[in-house]
């Protein structure tokens, strides 16, 4: 007998939740619900669900900013469930990475469907990434169990914005911080080494985004999701 599949279900009403809970449950699916989307992220990280079901309007976080930050260490299932019907908002949810989005409101069964579908489309995928390691001693970076082969000027780079997740870094703080004394360098040297940064993160497979542009103010890390 194969093992049922784990859904996380993230909606705040209670009505929506019950309902959704009684169909998966009836059709053989683990059910887990969440209804605030602080706890989103640290559950997912913990768990690690087969699939989310995933509402916009949360407390405390909203649906697509824990999406976001999910998709820097995991390419879990994700399907929106939303009252909103705005194209707009519908390409929001997908340019972040949902597989999948239904307005409300939505047929359960038919939610149950699409859910076996993605599932099936999936059954042979890893959606979960191996940890960031970071090693000062050799510097060196591994991401999804391979070394990154990062140079030197890389490593300093990328361990600046590793530590200080979410923090922007301007190009100028972070030339400074590599090369304390750049009389004559351009901080524009900095987009060259998070280009090379990106590639060989792409490279293993890993989302490059990892690395983010903050347009007029620098770069950041996004992926602090990911445990050591």
């Amino acid at each position: 007998m194969s093992t049922p599949s784990r859904i996380l279900l993230v909606e705040d009403d209670q009505d929506i939740a019950e309902q959704v809970l009684l169909f998966f449950r009836a059709s053989g699916f683990e059910m887990f619900h969440i209804a605030d989307g602080a706890e989103v992220v640290p559950w997912v990280k913990a768990n690690q669900p087969d699939a989310i079901l995933m509402d916009i309007m949360l407390p405390n976080q909203d649906g697509v900013e824990c999406m976001r930050q999910i998709r820097a260490f995991s390419e879990v299932p994700i399907v929106m469930l939303t009252a909103k019907v705005a194209e707009a908002d519908r390409l929001k949810g997908l340019e972040v990475g949902a597989d999948d989005y239904v307005c409300k409101p939505f047929s359960a069964a038919e939610l149950v469907m699409r859910m076996k579908a993605i599932l099936r489309r999936c059954v042979n995928t890893n959606a979960y990434q191996k940890p960031i390691e970071v090693n000062r001693e050799e510097l060196t970076v591994k991401l999804n169990g391979s070394t990154l082969g990062l140079t030197k000027v890389e490593f300093d780079v990328f361990a600046l914005l590793y530590d200080a997740p979410n923090r922007v870094f301007s190009r100028q703080q972070i030339l400074d911080y590599i090369q304390p004394d750049n009389f004559d360098i351009s901080d524009r040297v900095i987009d060259s080494h998070i280009k090379n940064i990106r590639k060989k993160i792409k490279g293993l497979d890993l989302s490059p985004k990892i690395v983010e542009s903050v347009y007029g103010a620098g770069y950041r890390y996004n992926g602090q999701q990911i445990t050591e």
